[in-house]
């Protein structure tokens, strides 16, 4: 269930609604209405590495739809390892 508070307590308890967004995002609402969702800065790190990823994976869907061929898996785990061990 979704933790819903007024903007007003961001202000007022601004403790509580920290350590709130520690396991989910926070709704806050003015006069009743949603206006801003407030999350841990790890939260935020994971959405947006999550966009990231997603970006990548779309990019990489149409390249394949437009019948662009990608790189040889072997070539490329050996060009990782090259890199990482010099």
């Amino acid at each position: 269930m979704p933790i819903i508070r007024p903007v007003s307590e961001l202000r007022n308890n601004f403790s509580e609604i920290e350590t709130l967004t520690r396991n989910q995002p926070v709704f806050l609402t003015k006069n009743g209405v949603g206006t801003m969702v407030v999350l841990s800065i790890e939260d935020y790190d994971k959405q947006i590495a999550m966009f990231e990823l997603y970006k990548k994976l779309a990019e990489a869907e149409a390249e394949i739809a437009t019948g662009d061929v990608g790189k040889d898996y072997k070539a490329v785990i050996k060009g990782i390892r090259e890199k990482i061990n010099g």
